[in-house]
C-alpha cells in the first residue's frame, strides 16, 4: 500500500465524510432494519455516496444541495433505464456504452455536469448489475428520493462551508485596484515596485488554475464565456498597468491624462457592474475616448519639437490599458445581460454576443465532434472502459497499480471480517458508519489506492447487513477493479496514449504557423501597403489570414483547457509554455485589429519602411520556427526603432512606428517564454529575465 496520507490532508475532509456518513446512515438503517426494504435501503445508502464523494460537488452547502436536487431526475431516468436493461449482459453494456460516452461528452461541453457525472454513473451501474428485477422500480427510486433528501439536509445543516465570493467579484475587485493605481499614475507618473508586485500577483490570482474547482466559467452559455473573457482581459490590464507605472517618467501630456481619468472610471464603473450594484450599460465613453486620444496624438506637437521617444512609449503602454479597458468593460456588459450589440469593436472577438444560448451549446458540442477532439477521445476512451467491465476504469498504469493494491488489501481485510464476523449483522452495523467517515475522509486524501481499498471495505460492510455473504464478495469485487483498470489501460494505450498533450502540441504548432501571415500583413497595413480595409474596423478579424488564426487560436485553447483537467505525469517547469503560446495568438490578433490607422497612414520615410519590413519578419520567421518547439528556444533580437526614424518622420506616423514596436517587441517576449528561449538564457546568465516591453490587450483563459 502507498504511504498513509498525512492527517492534515485526511481530516481536511472530515466534514465531508461525516456529512456524507449520517446521510447515508439515516437512510439505510431505517430501511433495512425498520421498513425491512434491503433494496431501498441499498439505493439510499449509495445515493449520498454517489453525489457527496464520487462526485464532491463544489460550493457552499446550500449550492450543493441545489446541484442535488437538479440532478435527481436524471439519476432517477438512469436507474430506470439501468433497470429495464439489466435484461441481458449484453443489453446492460450497450446501455454502459451509450450513458458514459453521452455523460462524459457533455460533462467536457457543459463543465457544470462533470461535477454529477460520476455519481450519475454509478447510479446505472448499481440498477444494471444483476438480477434483473424490474418489480424493484419503485423501491429503487424511493431510495433515491430518500438519500437525495437525508443528503441534502445534511449538507445545509452539518459544517457548512462558507460562501466564497464569485468570479465576477474577484474580477470587481481587479478592477477596483486598476482604477486606484491609474489615479496614482495621475499623480505620480509612476508606481513603486511593491504595488507593481501587487498588480502582477493579483491578476495571476484571477487564473482559472487559482480558482475553487466550482468557480471555474467554463461553460458554452454567454454568461460564463463573457466573465471568462472580463478576467482575462482585467489580468492583462493590470499587467499593463504595472507595465506603465515602471516606465521613465515623460513630459505632461493631456491627452494621456485624460485617457488615464477615462481608464479608472471606467474600471470604478464596470466593479460596480459586476457586483450587481450598476445598471449594464456600454463601453461606448471609454471608446471615444480612446478614439479621441489617437486623434490628439496624431496632431503636431506645440512649437514643432518631435515628442521625445519616453513619451512615445508611455502613449503606446497607455493605448494598451486603454484597449484591454474597452475590453473588459464589453464583456462585463454582456455578462450582465446588457444586450448582444457590440457597436465598434471586431465581431470575433465578442462573437459570443449575438448568438442564442442554444446556438452556442451547438457550437460547443459540434465543435468537440470530431475524432482529433481531445474532449472526443477522452468520452470514448472511458465508455469503452465502463462499458466492457462497468466499473472505474483509470488511465495510467500507476493508477492501475495503485487501484488494484488498494482493492487487494480492501479485499483481503473484507475476506478477514466476514470470515470472523460470520452472520452476526450487529457487528456490520455498528461498523458501517465508522467505515465510511474514515474512508471518505482517508480515502480522497490517499489517492487510488486508499479509495479503492477503503471503499472495498464499506461496501461489503453494507452488502453483509442486507443479504447472506461470503468472502467471494470481496474477491468479486477485485476481479471487477482490475478489469475495469486492465481494459481502462488498453484504451489508453491503443488510443490516444498522450492524451491532450498531443494535440495541444500539433494545434499550437498549427497556431504559429497561422499567425505568420498576419504578423507580416498587419505590419504591411501599418506602412501603407496592406489591402485591410480602412474605416471599418468590425471587418477585419475575418479578412485575409486573420481567420484562420482566430479559428487555430479557439483550438489551440480547447486543447489546452482539457490538457490543464488532466492529470500530469511530470511536472512542466523544462516543457512549453503554453499559456504564453496562446497569449502569442491572442497579441497576435488583437494588434491586427487596433494597430492599422483607419484614416489612412502617415507618411514613413523610407528607412522607416525598410525597418517595418526587417522587424515583421523577424517575428513571423521566428514563429515558423517556433512551430517545431526547438529545443533550445526560439529568441529574437528585433532591429531598433530609434535608427530607423528621422526628422522627416510626422509625429502621427512616429506614433504608430512606436506602437508597432512594442507589439512586436510583445510578441517576440511571447515566443522566447513559449519556447523556453527565456529559461535557457536565465541559466546562462543568471542576470535578470527579460520581460516584454507592453502587455497585449486580452489573453486567453487558463
Amino acid at each position: 500500500m502507498p504511504k498513509l496520507p498525512s492527517l492534515a490532508a485526511s481530516f481536511g475532509g472530515i466534514g465531508r465524510a461525516v456529512r456524507v456518513s449520517v446521510a447515508s446512515a439515516a437512510g439505510f438503517y431505517p430501511a433495512a432494519y425498520v421498513l425491512d426494504r434491503p433494496v431501498l435501503a441499498l439505493y439510499a445508502l449509495f445515493t449520498p455516496i454517489a453525489f457527496g464523494v464520487l462526485s464532491p460537488l463544489p460550493g457552499s452547502g446550500s449550492r450543493r444541495a441545489g446541484t442535488v436536487l437538479r440532478a435527481a431526475p436524471a439519476a432517477a431516468a438512469l436507474i430506470a433505464s439501468g433497470t429495464v436493461l439489466a435484461v441481458t449482459t449484453w443489453t446492460a453494456a450497450l446501455g454502459m456504452l451509450v450513458v458514459a460516452l453521452s455523460l462524459t461528452f457533455g460533462a467536457a461541453c457543459a463543465p457544470r455536469l462533470a461535477d454529477v457525472v460520476p455519481g450519475l454513473q454509478l447510479c446505472y451501474i448499481l440498477a444494471c448489475f444483476p438480477p434483473y428485477a424490474p418489480a424493484t422500480l419503485p423501491e429503487r427510486l424511493g431510495g433515491l428520493a430518500l438519500g437525495a433528501a437525508v443528503l441534502c439536509l445534511g449538507e445545509v445543516l452539518l459544517f457548512p462551508s462558507p460562501r466564497r465570493p464569485s468570479y465576477a467579484v474577484r474580477v470587481a475587485d481587479a478592477l477596483d485596484l486598476a482604477a486606484r493605481t491609474a489615479r496614482v499614475l495621475l499623480r505620480a507618473e509612476t508606481v513603486d515596485s511593491e504595488r507593481a508586485r501587487l498588480l502582477r500577483t493579483t491578476g495571476r490570482e484571477l487564473r482559472f488554475s487559482r480558482q475553487p474547482h466550482g468557480g471555474r466559467l467554463t461553460g458554452a452559455g454567454r454568461t460564463d464565456r463573457a466573465l471568462a473573457h472580463a478576467g482575462s482581459a482585467a489580468r492583462r490590464l493590470l499587467d499593463q498597468l504595472a507595465t506603465l507605472g515602471e516606465l521613465p517618467a515623460a513630459p505632461a501630456d493631456t491627452a494621456s491624462r485624460n485617457l488615464l481619468h477615462g481608464v479608472a472610471a471606467t474600471c470604478e464603473e464596470t466593479a460596480g457592474i459586476l457586483r450587481g450594484d450598476r445598471p449594464a450599460g456600454g463601453a461606448e465613453l471609454i471608446e471615444e475616448m480612446t478614439a479621441r486620444f489617437l486623434d490628439e496624438r496624431g496632431e503636431p506637437p506645440e512649437g514643432g519639437r518631435a515628442r521625445p521617444y519616453a513619451l512615445l512609449r508611455r502613449q503606446s503602454t497607455l493605448l494598451t490599458v486603454a484597449v484591454s479597458t474597452v475590453t473588459v468593460c464589453t464583456a462585463a456588459h454582456l455578462a450582465a445581460g446588457a444586450g448582444r450589440a457590440v457597436p465598434g469593436l471586431p465581431r470575433e472577438q465578442f462573437w459570443y454576443a449575438r448568438p442564442s444560448t442554444a446556438r452556442l451549446w451547438l457550437v460547443r458540442i459540434r465543435g468537440n465532434l470530431t475524432p482529433r477532439s481531445v474532449v472526443f477521445q477522452n468520452a470514448v476512451r472511458t465508455a469503452l472502459g465502463l462499458a466492457l467491465a462497468r466499473t472505474t476504469a483509470v488511465g495510467t498504469w500507476s493508477a492501475v497499480r495503485s487501484a488494484a493494491a488498494g482493492t487487494l488489501a480492501g479485499a483481503v481485510l473484507a475476506g478477514a471480517l466476514i470470515i470472523g464476523a460470520g452472520d452476526a449483522t450487529e457487528v456490520y452495523a455498528g461498523l458501517l458508519v465508522p467505515t465510511m467517515v474514515v474512508a471518505f475522509s482517508v480515502g480522497p486524501a490517499g489517492g487510488p489506492a486508499w479509495a479503492q481499498g477503503l471503499f472495498t471495505l464499506v461496501v461489503s460492510t453494507a452488502f453483509a447487513q442486507i443479504a447472506p455473504v461470503t468472502w467471494r464478495l470481496a474477491e468479486a469485487r477485485l476481479v471487477d477493479v482490475l478489469t475495469g483498470s486492465a481494459i481502462g489501460l488498453v484504451c489508453a494505450l491503443l488510443a490516444w496514449p498522450a492524451g491532450a498533450r498531443t494535440e495541444l502540441r500539433r494545434s499550437v504548432a498549427t497556431l504559429f504557423r497561422a499567425a505568420a501571415p498576419v504578423v507580416r500583413e498587419t505590419a504591411d497595413a501599418v506602412a501603407g501597403r496592406g489591402a485591410v480595409p480602412r474605416g471599418d474596423r468590425s471587418r477585419r478579424p475575418t479578412t485575409g489570414p486573420l481567420w484562420p488564426a482566430l479559428h487555430h487560436l479557439r483550438i489551440a485553447e480547447a486543447a489546452y483547457a482539457q490538457f490543464r483537467t488532466e492529470p500530469a505525469p511530470r511536472a512542466d517547469d523544462d516543457g512549453p509554455d503554453w499559456l504564453a503560446a496562446l497569449n502569442y495568438g491572442s497579441r497576435v490578433l488583437t494588434g491586427a485589429y487596433w494597430l492599422p490607422p483607419a484614416r489612412g497612414v502617415p507618411g514613413l520615410p523610407p528607412e522607416a519602411r525598410r525597418w517595418v519590413d526587417t522587424v515583421a519578419r523577424q517575428v513571423a520567421d521566428a514563429g515558423l520556427r517556433a512551430a517545431d518547439l526547438p529545443p533550445g528556444g526560439v529568441d529574437v533580437r528585433l532591429a531598433p526603432l530609434l535608427a530607423a526614424t528621422s526628422s522627416d518622420t510626422t509625429p502621427g506616423a512616429s506614433s504608430l512606428l512606436v506602437d508597432l514596436e512594442v507589439w512586436l517587441h510583445a510578441l517576440a517576449s511571447d515566443l522566447a517564454t513559449a519556447t523556453g528561449a527565456d529559461r535557457a538564457a536565465a541559466a546562462d546568465d543568471p542576470g535578470p529575465v527579460r520581460r516584454s516591453c507592453a502587455g497585449a490587450p486580452d489573453a486567453p483563459v487558463d
